[in-house]
């Protein structure tokens, strides 16, 4: 999970076991006078970056699901026609196997996910061959 605000970024490295999702490692830093004249597009890309760069021992070789909230970083990975930096940022990123999901894009899936499972365990248990 992957967050910004107008003076620092903050990122959360985690597992989902079972239903529940357990924090590994938490990561956040103010921004200097630079960072904080962003947009709210560096900035949110910004915290991903910097999430990437801390957790980066863990995440090197393995899949993995950056949430965030705002929605414009999905359409920016396929965008050719980005400053500089957003540029220097993708391609710092496209070494790590990820894909990218908005906070409505989870409760989106998860509502939808509910439908093909369902809540009774012992049907799998009694059936299974």
């Amino acid at each position: 999970m992957c967050d910004a605000s107008d003076y620092a970024v903050g990122a959360i490295l985690g597992q989902r076991i079972e239903k529940h999702f357990w924090p590994i490692h938490y990561a956040s830093k103010t921004m200097n006078q630079a960072e904080a004249n962003y947009t709210t597009t560096e900035k949110e890309m910004l915290a991903v970056v910097y999430a990437f760069e801390n957790f980066r021992s863990y995440l090197i070789m393995n899949k993995g699901i950056v949430y965030t909230d705002y929605f414009a970083l999905k359409y920016l990975f396929a965008k050719k026609d980005a400053k500089a930096r957003l540029l220097h940022w993708i391609l710092l990123l496209h070494e790590f196997d990820f894909k990218g999901m908005t906070s409505q894009q989870k409760q989106k899936f998860f509502k939808d996910a509910r439908h093909y499972f369902w809540d009774d365990p012992c049907l799998f248990r009694t059936y299974v061959d």
